[in-house]
Formats: C-alpha cells, structure tokens, sequence
C-alpha cells in the first residue's frame, strides 16, 4: 500500500495548499481572535463513507502551529457516519480556524475517493476481481488519490510510467501494428516486467495473445466478449477491463471473471464528503 509520511510531493503539496490560502494571513481571525486564546474543535462527519486524510491532517495542522493537538477516534479506512467526532482539535482558535479549509479541503477529496472505490469493490465482492485506479488523477495529487483508493479497498495501477509496459491504441500505431508492438517491448523490456497492450476487440485480442501479450487490456469490450476471452485466455494472460465502466454495470463485468476492472472515475468523478469543524 502507498505510505504518505513526509514524502516531499505531499509536504510540497501542503505547502502550495497553505500559501495559496495564508499568502496574506488570515485577516479575519487577525482581527477577532487573540493570539494568546486557545481553544477546541471538532471534526464531524456529515455522510456515511470512509475515512482518509488523517495523516495529512495532522501535517497541515503541525505545519500551521505546532501548538495544535489532534486526537483522531477514527482512522483513514474506518466507515463513518453522519454525526460521529473525527478528531478532537485543540490549540490556538486562531490557528485552528487558519488551517481549517486547508485541511478540510484534503479531509473531504480524499474521503470522498476512499468512499466511492468502497462502494465499488463492494459491488465486486463475490467475485475474484480487483478494482483499480488509473493515472487519471489530479495534477499533484497522485500519490493521495491512490492512496485514498487504496484506503477504500481498492488496487493501485501504475502511478507513473516508467512502473509498467502498457501498450496503448497510440503506441500500437505510432510501431506500426500490435505485432510490431509487442515484438519490440519483449525484446527490450525489464525481466521482471509483463508486457501488457490494449486491444479493442476480440480479433486483436487474438493477435496480441498469438504475438506474446502477458497481459490485455480489454478496453470499451461489452461483458459478453470479455466473458468469452476470460473463457478463452484467463488461464494464459492476465486480463484487465477498462472503458465506460461505472455503478451501474460494474457488478455484469466483474462476474466475468476478469481479473482487474480499472476505473479512471475513481479519481476524477468521486463527490467530495461532507465533512465540517466546528469550534467548541
């Protein structure tokens, strides 16, 4: 599983978050609240989903004052619901309220990835596949996004790509077709690296199976054809689906019996969770 602690993407990414919030100071708190006044806070949770985002939490807020203490009753992958206390925030009201949508905004993406991916593998649970995130992530927010997948029971792809060999529709014609492709990538891959291409078809599926593929991708194919090559080649390839998948057909292609369905909307369609602080 992805670790966060101190990577410096994600204490390079803290920092843009608090600049781009406290570049000026927080002139509202400055002009209300005393320095010197200290204080409690909750945060709540307002929806049912799963947690994540504690870790980072408790960096912004470290980063903010190292004055502000944080007690979480609930952990990145524990199930919330609607009204129970995330964490006891003490402190300084001042900086509290200067880290609060920082930390909110971190608390609320990453829960609501966490959350949605729960939902999907719940979906896929008597069934032996896997669901999978993709690099459709936000810019700088990559290792958190997989991280938050993998809170909510979810599988990692590759997180850059120099992690794996996979062959799309654009490698496959900028090498002049799927033999040339594969043909290519087996002579100069890594030993301990499979070889895995896109194919569209059944017909390409073949051709790639016949020219060494280890591994398909199985893009935009109906659960039909894909049952019929999980038939045909799951004992000899690995076999990924991926393409126009979502909550309402999820369940018809992991009876198939893929081994992984990868779903970009896990990172790029999930709904923020309701999440709030409240000062005591």
């Amino acid at each position: 599983m992805i670790t966060i602690t101190k990577s410096p993407d994600i204490l390079q990414l803290i920092e843009l978050a608090i600049r781009e919030d406290l570049s000026l100071g927080d002139i509202t708190s400055d002009i209300l609240i005393p320095k010197h006044q200290t204080g409690k806070a909750v945060i709540l949770s307002k929806a049912h989903g799963i947690l994540c985002g504690q870790e980072i939490a408790e960096m912004v807020f470290a980063r903010i004052d190292q004055a502000i203490t944080c007690n979480f009753h609930l952990h990145d992958s524990d199930l919330m619901h609607p009204g129970d206390i995330i964490a006891d925030i003490s402190g300084p009201v001042h900086s509290i309220l200067s880290g609060e949508r920082i930390v909110l905004n971190f608390l609320q993406r990453l829960s609501g990835i966490a959350s949605f991916t729960h939902q999907a593998t719940t979906k896929c649970k008597n069934t032996p596949c896997r669901i999978s995130d993709t690099r459709k992530t936000t810019p700088g927010w990559r290792i958190l996004q997989k991280y938050a997948v993998a809170c909510g029971g979810g599988a990692n792809h590759r997180i850059c790509l120099g992690d794996g060999i996979l062959i799309k529709d654009n490698h496959i014609r900028a090498a002049g077709g799927i033999a040339q492709a594969l043909k290519k990538a087996l002579k100069h891959r890594r030993h301990l690296l499979k070889v895995q291409i896109e194919v569209t078809t059944p017909q390409e599926a073949h051709a790639a199976v016949e020219n060494g593929a280890e591994a398909l991708l199985l893009d935009n194919m109906s659960p039909e054809q894909i049952q019929s090559l999980v038939n045909e080649f799951g004992n000899r390839v690995f076999l990924e689906a991926s393409g126009n998948i979502n909550e309402t057909n999820l369940e018809s292609y992991a009876r198939t019996g893929v081994n992984l369905i990868s779903m970009g909307a896990l990172t790029h369609s999930f709904h923020s969770l309701d999440i709030s602080l409240e000062v005591e």
